[in-house]
């Protein structure tokens, strides 16, 4: 058998020649580190008591000054990525900060929804420290910010950081209200059009998004997605979304959705219910 052997240079011109990305203003080696310390240090300065590098032996509003410093210089660090002028970065890194009270103050009633919505949890320092949502909707609530801010690449990075390590997507344009909560999560996707008022519950695999259709040679009509809904829709206060079909219309406040599909002929036949506050059951 013939010895293969690499021939560095030559792979490294190919390589060079084939980066379609080789030419852009922005060098983006390190920028993954500076998002994770960034959303580690901001979770920190709200929580002291449960995230930070080390335990601390002194008094807790010390400790969130450090935090808050530290998650300070962070967003610098990441906006400066993706932002040339470091007036802007500045300006728009204390924005966030400034922001932070009116964050903590969003998640904790999402931790109160949880806490209060899920029987298996013991207590709010158990939903902080083990619930993926937790994590999940705390970092869409800093990139929703910086989203509204109109930062570039950020927001779609802390969202997607906390896509990796809890399977919860959320795009940081979506708009949620106060006390929401996802059991489980996993496979929950919240697209950008997305609108949710308060006190909404989701359930894993659950998907609000847009549909998407693929029609096959002999006519037949079926969802990509598995299990989706409507995006642009206003969830109402106290929805309850279980695996939701596409569903135009506006969800009434109080209501649990499910769905069963089924197969008929040619075309893919999708029934829902409505469960309403009194337990009945409505065909549509």
């Amino acid at each position: 058998m013939k010895k293969l052997t690499a021939n560095i240079n030559e792979i490294a011109e190919k390589l060079n020649n084939a980066d379609s990305a080789g030419d852009e203003r922005n060098n983006y080696v390190g920028f993954d580190i500076s998002v994770e310390n960034a959303v580690w240090s901001l979770k920190a300065a709200m929580f002291p008591k449960f995230f930070g590098t080390e335990r601390f032996g002194y008094d807790v509003g010390i400790k969130r000054q450090t935090e808050l410093a530290k998650a300070y210089d962070e967003i610098q660090k990441c906006l400066r990525y993706v932002l040339d002028d470091e007036e802007e970065i500045k300006e728009k890194s204390a924005c966030l900060i400034n922001k932070l009270p009116d964050i903590m103050e969003s998640v904790k009633t999402d931790i109160t929804a949880a806490y209060e919505g899920d029987p298996a949890a013991k207590s709010k320092e158990e939903v902080i420290l083990t619930y993926p949502a937790f994590d999940a909707i705390t970092i869409y609530r800093i990139a929703h910010e910086l989203y509204l801010l109109e930062v570039p690449v950020l927001p779609r990075k802390m969202t997607e950081l906390a896509h990796q390590r809890t399977g919860i997507d959320i795009h940081p344009g979506a708009t949620i209200g106060d006390y929401f909560f996802i059991d489980h999560g996993t496979g929950v996707v919240i697209g950008e059009t997305t609108v949710i008022g308060e006190r909404v519950k989701l359930y894993q695999h659950v998907t609000l998004g847009a549909k998407s259709f693929d029609v096959g040679e002999d006519g037949t009509e079926t969802y990509i997605s598995a299990i989706t809904a409507s995006s642009a829709v206003p969830y109402g206060s106290r929805t309850r979304c279980l695996k939701g079909r596409w569903w135009s219309p506006i969800l009434p406040r109080r209501s649990t959705y499910t769905h069963m599909k089924y197969r008929i002929s040619r075309v893919t036949y999708i029934h829902m219910w409505l469960l309403n506050n009194k337990g009945n059951i409505n065909g549509f």
